[in-house]
Order: C-alpha cells, then sequence, then structure tokens
C-alpha cells in the first residue's frame, strides 16, 4: 500500500467577493422587492385596450368610461337594506372597501368581473336595462 500524506490539504476555489461587493449585492437585494410586495395590491381583472398616456389627459373627446351615478344610487340602496357596510361588501366580495366606494360615487371606471361580484352580493342588477330589478337567480342552462 502507498502511504497518504493526511496532513496535506489542497483547497481549490475562487476568491470571494471583497467587503464592499458584499455590501453592494446586500443593499441592491434589499432594495429589490420581494415577490410578495409585486403581487400585493394586484387585484385588477381589466385590461388596458386605449392609448393611456392620452387616457391619462382626458379630453372631451378621449375620456374613461365611469360607472354612471344611477348604478353607484342603486348599489347604496341594495347594500343598506341588507344592512352592509361599504366594508362588509367589500369583505364579502374580495375587493377592497375602497373599490366599493368608488363604485357608489361614480369615480369607479367599470368592471365586469367586480360588478357580477357586488349583484350577487346585493340581489340587484346593475347592468343592462333593468338596473335596479331583483336579480334573478335561476339555474344556469348549457
Amino acid at each position: 500500500m502507498a502511504e497518504s500524506d493526511w496532513d496535506t490539504v489542497t483547497v481549490l476555489r475562487k476568491k470571494g467577493p471583497s467587503a464592499a461587493q458584499a455590501k453592494s449585492k446586500q443593499v441592491s437585494a434589499a432594495r429589490r422587492p420581494s415577490l410578495t410586495q409585486r403581487a400585493a395590491g394586484q387585484n385588477k381583472q381589466h385590461f388596458i385596450t386605449k392609448n393611456t398616456a392620452k387616457l391619462d389627459r382626458e379630453t372631451e373627446e378621449l375620456h374613461h368610461d365611469r360607472v354612471p351615478l344611477e348604478v353607484g344610487k342603486v348599489i347604496q340602496q341594495g347594500r343598506q337594506s341588507k344592512g352592509m357596510t361599504q366594508k362588509d361588501l367589500a369583505t364579502k366580495i374580495n375587493e377592497k372597501p375602497q373599490v366599493i366606494a368608488d363604485y357608489e360615487s361614480g369615480r369607479a371606471i367599470p368592471n365586469n368581473q367586480v360588478m357580477g361580484k357586488i349583484e350577487r352580493a346585493i340581489g340587484l342588477k346593475l347592468r343592462g336595462k333593468d338596473i335596479g330589478k331583483p336579480l334573478e337567480t335561476g339555474p344556469k342552462g348549457k
């Protein structure tokens, strides 16, 4: 058997980053938003179809469509008839209370998914020609 020298150790590795480089990497990693921070508050299901720069200027010819005040009044009356606050309704439909406030005041840009959730929660139609009428809860036909 050949003798091996157990006292000699050879380590093969690259030189680690200097202290300044390690610190700058830590700082940049701390500034970078985490995955949960990036996903927070992204409860938007609508898609932007018009030129947003032009819409930001909001001229008379080109502007965002808003929820009619009539619909806002129906939401408010339906919510109050069920004895709910804006926060209760928002919690029930998994939206923020500010969304309900915007819909009731006519500041919101209509979103069919949100409108559908509000319709089901208060039991009144908010879209179409029968705004304010009770929602028909018949079986869905396929």
